[in-house]
């Protein structure tokens, strides 16, 4: 990206490739931000409705959550049945099974976190997923995916469907791998990726889509955006690099080296309503906690982690582990960041709905794409 782009007030290129007038410099406003967390109090304040003090201290819980959700996992032991974040009491919640011992139950509050006895652990769900996974859904099944809070797994069925005889069929089969609880979604789940438009994008071919986050020799984004060798160009169609690795179906990511007068730095995209965020980690949110998702058409909009671990039922096939959030977005932001905080979280894949009415966004962890190519986040 060249240094006149820096005129523009609208600057948009998600994690401000090659923007500023030396590699690994960072921009005056994002040297002078306090830390990203602090940032994301207007877009919680808008979103949800809370005041300045309210959402100053969810931030707070969500990240003492964060940090105690590893140590009560481990206390919970072959007990654990899951976990999520309760904005109603700012504390994590653990699930634990009835059989659990009365020292795992004191070991599990020990860490802070408040305990919930239920039948089915974690490990139950997970294996009844995995028996689910291995069916062919029809169309008229939007995903599932294992809902701690309520200690099933959760089948969406899209609402005019319902009725339809392959999805009650499937419906018939999940429930016999499992315990299985069904809700309805009003569409099915589909990827935001576009055709050539103008605005900030990267382009691959004739598909825009949105930078996720750096890594060390380039970025991570989603694979639905562009198979391997593919050559990718920039917002002012300068060449940036290749995509080095892509999946999807069954997963959806890929990363694509950068060069050509390019770098990377650890920045996500305020869009001009909140700062330019720093990553400064991956730490992974539990459910519950709010997040918030920076792509190039929609630009800049939160929400709360709904679920995790979920299969998404797409008509190119399914999309295995993947995180549901409540946060809207719509065509080209795909491959955009999911950040909590100042951690980053996954790279937008799909989702139903848009950013007037309301919908519900997927996203891939970006722990797993890490680790997949062997990747090192590029971080603050």
């Amino acid at each position: 990206m060249r240094r006149s782009r820096l005129k523009h007030a609208g600057l948009a290129v998600l994690l401000m490739l090659g923007s500023w007038t030396a590699a690994g410099s960072l921009p005056a406003a994002a040297n002078e931000e306090a830390p990203a967390s602090a940032g994301l109090l207007k877009a919680m304040q808008d979103d949800f409705g809370l005041t300045r003090a309210q959402a100053e201290e969810r931030l707070a819980a969500e990240e003492r959550a964060t940090g105690l959700e590893p140590a009560a996992r481990r206390a919970a032991g072959g007990a654990f049945g899951g976990s999520w974040f309760d904005a109603g009491t700012g504390r994590l919640t653990v699930a634990v099974t009835d059989d659990a011992s009365a020292t795992t139950v004191r070991a599990v509050r020990a860490t802070g976190a408040r305990v919930r006895t239920v039948e089915h652990s974690a490990r139950a769900l997970d294996a009844a997923k995995t028996r689910i996974d291995a069916l062919s859904a029809p169309s008229g099944v939007g995903g599932w995916h294992v809902d701690p809070a309520a200690n099933s797994v959760v089948v969406e069925v899209v609402e005019d469907e319902r009725a339809d005889n392959d999805v009650q069929r499937f419906l018939d089969r999940a429930r016999a791998a499992g315990p299985v609880t069904v809700r309805t979604v009003p569409k099915a789940p589909g990827t935001f990726a576009a055709g050539t438009v103008g605005g900030d994008p990267y382009y691959t071919g004739n598909v825009r889509c949105s930078i996720g986050f750096s890594v060390y020799g380039g970025f991570v984004t989603a694979g639905h955006c562009g198979g391997a060798g593919a050559g990718v160009s920039g917002w002012d169609g300068s060449y940036i690099g290749t995509f080095q690795g892509s999946s999807f179906p069954d997963n959806d990511y890929a990363w694509v080296s950068v060069g050509s007068g390019w770098w990377t730095v650890p920045v996500v995209l305020g869009w001009g309503t909140v700062s330019d965020q720093l990553v400064r980690g991956s730490a992974e949110a539990p459910i519950g906690a709010s997040i918030c998702r920076s792509g190039s058409t929609t630009h800049w909009h939160c929400g709360t982690v709904l679920a995790k671990n979920e299969t998404v039922n797409y008509s190119q096939g399914a999309v295995h582990q993947m995180t549901k959030t409540s946060v809207c977005a719509e065509g080209g932001d795909s491959g955009g960041s999911f950040i909590s905080g100042d951690q980053a979280q996954g790279v937008t894949s799909g989702g139903w709905g848009n950013c007037t009415s309301g919908g519900e966004t997927w996203f891939q962890p970006v722990n797993e794409i890490l680790n997949r190519y062997g990747l090192t986040l590029h971080t603050a």
